[in-house]
C-alpha cells in the first residue's frame, strides 16, 4: 500500500505540473497542435520502451477499439479542452474545477457502473477533499465562476471525461500498464495529427524555445511516465482511489511555492491541507475486513 500511495503522489506531481507546462506551451503553439505533438511524442516513447523490453502491443482489433475509446476519454477530448480553456481561465479556478473528478467518478460508480464498492467513507473522502481544495486555492478563486463560462464548462467537460476514463480503464486488467498507456496515446495521435494539419497548419508556426521545452517535458514526464503509473493505479487503487490525485495536485503546488518561492501557508490553507490529506486517505486506504470471533 505504501508503494501505491507513493506512486499516487508522483502522479499528482506530474499531472499537477502539466497545467503550467500547457500554459507555457499554448503561448506560441495552438492547443490542438500542442496536444497532437504531446500524444505522438509520449506514445512513441512508450512504444520504443515496449520494443526494448522485448514485448509487443496487442494485435487484435477489439483491444485497439478499446484503446481508441480510452484515448478519446483520457487524452484527445480533455487535453484539447483544457489547453483551449487555459488561454482565458484563471489557474486557481481551473484547479478547483478540474479537482472535481473524484466527485464524478463517485457519482458514475454509485448510479451507473457499480464496479466498485461505494461506501460512506469514500463519500466523506470525496467531499472533504473538495472542501480542502477550495480552502487551499482560496475561496476567492470561486469569484470568477461564470465570467469565462464556456472555458469553465470546457474544463468541467474534460473532468467528466477523466472520470469516465478512470472507470473504463478498469477494463484493461491483465495487461501490462504500459500497453494501454502506449495504445491509447498512439490512438489519440492518429485522431489529433490530421486535425492539427487541417486546423493549425503547423508548418507555418514559429514556436518559442520555452514552448518547445514545455512540450518536451509535458510529453516525457506528464504524459508518457504519468500514463504508465495511472494505468497501474487504476488496477490497484481502483477508479475512485486513483482520481484522488486530483486533490493531491493542489497541496503539492502549494508545497513547491513554500519550499522554493518562500511563500507562506495561510491558516485556511493549512486547514485545507489537512482536509485534502484526510480525504485522500479515506478514498484510497482499503478497509480491513472484520476479524471473525
Amino acid at each position: 500500500m505504501a508503494t501505491e500511495l507513493a506512486l499516487l503522489l508522483v502522479l499528482s506531481t506530474l499531472w499537477g505540473a502539466s497545467y503550467t507546462l500547457i500554459k507555457i506551451g499554448v503561448t506560441t503553439i495552438p492547443p490542438v497542435t500542442l496536444i497532437a505533438a504531446r500524444t505522438l511524442i509520449a506514445g512513441s516513447i512508450l512504444v520504443a520502451i515496449i520494443g526494448w523490453r522485448g514485448l509487443k502491443l496487442p494485435g487484435d482489433l477489439s483491444t485497439w477499439k478499446r484503446f481508441l475509446f480510452q484515448a478519446c476519454l483520457n487524452s484527445v477530448v480533455p487535453f484539447t479542452l483544457i489547453a483551449w480553456a487555459e488561454q482565458t481561465t484563471e489557474a486557481g479556478l481551473a484547479t478547483i474545477l478540474n479537482s472535481t473528478a473524484p466527485i464524478f467518478v463517485f457519482l458514475l460508480t454509485a448510479l451507473i457502473t457499480r464496479h466498485e464498492t461505494v461506501t460512506g467513507r469514500r463519500l466523506f473522502g470525496v467531499a472533504t477533499g473538495l472542501i480542502g481544495t477550495c480552502l487551499i486555492v482560496g475561496v476567492q478563486a470561486l469569484g470568477g465562476l461564470g465570467e469565462e463560462l464556456w472555458a469553465q464548462l470546457a474544463i468541467v467537460a474534460a473532468t467528466i471525461c477523466y472520470a469516465g476514463a478512470a472507470i473504463f480503464g478498469k477494463t484493461f486488467k491483465g495487461l501490462d500498464p504500459m500497453m494501454p498507456a502506449a495504445g491509447s496515446l498512439i490512438s489519440g495521435a492518429v485522431i489529433l495529427i490530421p486535425t492539427s494539419l487541417v486546423v493549425d497548419h503547423p508548418w507555418t508556426l514559429a514556436p518559442s524555445a520555452a514552448s518547445l521545452l514545455a512540450l518536451a517535458a509535458l510529453s516525457v514526464f506528464s504524459t508518457a511516465l504519468a500514463f504508465v503509473i495511472y494505468f497501474r493505479l487504476i488496477q490497484t487503487l481502483g477508479s475512485v482511489g486513483t482520481t484522488a490525485q486530483a486533490y493531491l495536485r493542489v497541496p503539492i503546488g502549494v508545497a513547491i511555492g513554500v519550499l522554493f518561492l518562500g511563500e507562506h501557508l495561510s491558516w485556511t490553507a493549512s486547514i485545507g491541507l489537512v482536509c485534502v490529506l484526510a480525504g485522500v486517505l479515506a478514498m484510497t486506504v482499503p478497509v480491513r475486513p472484520a476479524k471473525s470471533r
